[in-house]
């Protein structure tokens, strides 16, 4: 095993990986292709600085000042230079970071004590700084926040530009700082607005952003508040900014009232207000920008970010060339330290000293994807989603069959966007209980048992020929297993996880800074039916998300929209089901239209990739026999419906 040593100088070089040096200086330490804890944790500098951002987000006619607090070895006064490890977050002064919700803490001076999370104790000894930024309108920085748009982004890429020598900064008695410790060299990690923010910048093509560690983000605020023009919140951009900001609620009114008028509501259309909040083709950032490498992890029953935001992110980049790899859990919004800890932070390390430090390890040579497809039940595969999946596409029959078989000519089905109980539309329970029972509000196809096994890898594509009574109608597709199994609890609480009492750590401590988080363990939940994956639109947005068209009563049109993707395992013997109905009262916040929607079954099917485990895919599926009788539950494991961010 050899020992690599690597000075500051060097960093900021032009070379590839650490090579050993002789001298006194300072030096990093690499052992089996990683960096080693060779800096004081307790000993490290803390402080914080003042970026100016360039932007006036409060419109008080200054630019905002964004605080950035620093913990970095004792060394890079003497001459040592280090990466970035960089978390910019809305909430270190009210939610709080990660499972057990920590906050910064400050000495008399206010400088830091305690940063949230581990990313500080344990990659300071290592060799990096780390950053806990506030972003603009939180905490200590100057501004008003405004739910993922245009300041929010540019003030964390003024940071970066800081650190590159292109944006000034100050010390706290106003003195100038500079940021002669670093070689630049920055990477973005964090959860949910942590993560999202790392997504925007790096749109922007920022120079100096070599990697980002997106965690459960978002890659387009549109998305986040809607699908398809059907709307999962109602105010959430004004709401969400209003929470992440603890300034009194007058400060930014007048802001929060413009991101009021902006989200149009009353429509649910894609604006140019949201195209300023889209990173993936919008007008401050977009994907063909990129040139930070990314490491995404994402839960694929996330119901709070869902996971379209990861597979549209993940497929743009793709298509750019962007190095990437990605780990996928069948949890809900949870952090994969919270899932596989041990291996996450070993995968983790090596990526950042990959790509910030220059080490030559191995983590680029392994397979590209690591997958969650059961309770603590992984995969690896060479890229998202598998290369050998292949599209099965189902069709509706008559009598309520699923099958690989177009129905006749002139055989349609029918189900009415109706109000639930409490006049909001009817939750999935009702949705998916029974599918062979007749009910006026869905239209559900299931399948016959599965005679093989298969794993569903991607994002099923819904096509149907509908024609309405009135002029729109909420339209909901669900992809249903039917089958009794035990699966990860992702919509109970904790979102797949349970948190234990006990403590591991990762990294060095100090009194007032501790390297220890409980550990958790999976919660898992046995049930005969799970909603696979999902998918709304509002039917006079299927030709634009911008121009609604609305559709001529009695006239049947095409409609087509993708569900959420998934990673699934399609069981044999259980059965597989479209269930089709109006407004999903779960994760809709839209009023039913009472339209009554016809179905053309010939002309309607959905398409879901599959990798065949034990068969070949296309006998998966066949017709029901005539004289099965249905013995399925009567009620779904009902979900957690969530508003919070974090």
């Amino acid at each position: 095993m050899t020992v690599a040593v690597l000075t500051g100088a060097a960093l900021a070089g032009t070379g590839g990986g650490a090579t050993a040096l002789a001298g006194t200086s300072p030096k990093i330490v690499v052992r089996g292709g990683v960096t080693q804890p060779v800096f004081s944790y307790k000993d490290a500098i803390r402080e914080h600085v003042y970026v100016e951002s360039g932007v006036d987000s409060d419109r008080d006619g200054k630019k905002d000042r964004v605080n950035v607090d620093i913990i970095r070895p004792k060394e890079t006064e003497h001459g040592l230079r280090v990466p970035v490890i960089m978390d910019e977050s809305p909430y270190y002064d009210n939610a709080g970071r990660g499972n057990e919700s920590e906050r910064k803490t400050y000495d008399a001076n206010g400088n830091p004590v305690k940063f949230p999370l581990y990313y500080d104790n344990y990659f300071v000894p290592r060799g990096y700084a780390f950053l806990a930024v506030d972003m603009v309108g939180t905490t200590r920085s100057d501004g008003c926040p405004v739910s993922g748009g245009p300041t929010d982004v540019l003030g964390g890429k003024a940071v970066i530009d800081w650190l590159n020598g292109r944006a000034r900064a100050y010390r706290p008695d106003g003195s100038p700082a500079k940021a002669t410790w670093t070689t630049g060299r920055t990477g973005m990690i964090g959860k949910s607005y942590d993560g999202t923010l790392a997504n925007g910048v790096a749109a922007t093509g920022v120079e100096g952003l070599e990697t980002i560690v997106p965690i459960s983000a978002i890659s387009s605020w549109y998305d986040y508040s809607r699908m398809n023009g059907v709307k999962y919140w109602t105010d959430e951009q004004p709401w969400l900014a209003s929470y992440v900001d603890t300034d009194p609620p007058e400060k930014c009114a007048a802001v929060n009232a413009d991101l009021d008028k902006g989200e149009d509501d009353d429509t649910g259309d894609y604006n140019g207000y949201w195209k300023t909040a889209d990173y993936r083709d919008g007008t401050i950032g977009r994907a063909s920008r990129v040139h930070a490498s990314i490491f995404a992890a994402h839960g694929v029953n996330d119901l709070n970010v869902k996971d379209d935001h990861f597979a549209e992110w993940w497929n743009a980049l793709a298509r750019r060339g962007v190095q990437r790899k990605v780990w996928l859990t069948q949890r809900g919004h949870v952090d994969p330290f919270d899932t596989r800890r041990d291996a996450w932070v070993a995968t983790l390390h090596k990526w950042f000293d990959h790509e910030l430090q220059r080490i030559p390890n191995d983590i680029m040579r392994q397979p590209r994807a690591d997958i969650e497809i059961g309770p603590d039940q992984w995969i690896t595969q060479r890229d998202w989603p598998a290369r050998d999946a292949r599209s099965v596409v189902l069709r509706p029959g008559e009598g309520g069959s699923l099958g690989l078989k177009p129905a006749a000519a002139g055989a349609t089905a029918a189900f009415t966007d109706a109000a639930g109980p409490q006049g909001a539309g009817l939750p999935e329970d009702a949705m998916v209980a029974d599918p062979t029972a007749a009910q006026p509000y869905r239209a559900a196809f299931v399948s016959a048992p599965l005679p093989g096994t298969g794993r569903l890898s991607g994002t099923p594509d819904a096509r149907l020929k509908i024609k309405l009574d009135r002029p729109t109608s909420n339209l909901t597709a669900l992809l249903v297993d039917y089958g009794d199994d035990t699966r990860v609890d992702y919509l109970g609480a904790g979102s797949g996880i349970r948190t234990l009492t006990t403590e591991d750590c990762h990294g060095e401590s100090t009194p007032a800074d501790d390297a220890c988080y409980r550990r958790t363990e999976v919660t898992t939940v046995t049930s005969p039916v799970n909603v696979i994956a999902r998918g709304w639109l509002d039917a006079q947005n299927d030709r634009s998300l911008s121009r609604p068209t609305p559709l001529v009563p009695g006239r049947y049109y095409g409609v087509r929209w993708q569900t959420l993707s998934q990673e699934y395992l399609l069981k044999k013997g259980h059965r597989l089901a479209l269930v089709l109905a109006g407004t999903d009262a779960d994760y809709n916040t839209e009023t039913p239209t009472g339209a009554q929607v016809t179905v053309d079954l010939r002309g309607s099917s959905v398409s879901i990739p599959v990798v065949a485990a034990q068969d070949d895919v296309t006998t998966l599926l066949a017709p029901p026999r005539p004289a099965e009788t249905w013995r399925g539950p009567a009620k779904v494991n009902l979900p957690v419906q969530e508003r919070k961010l974090y």
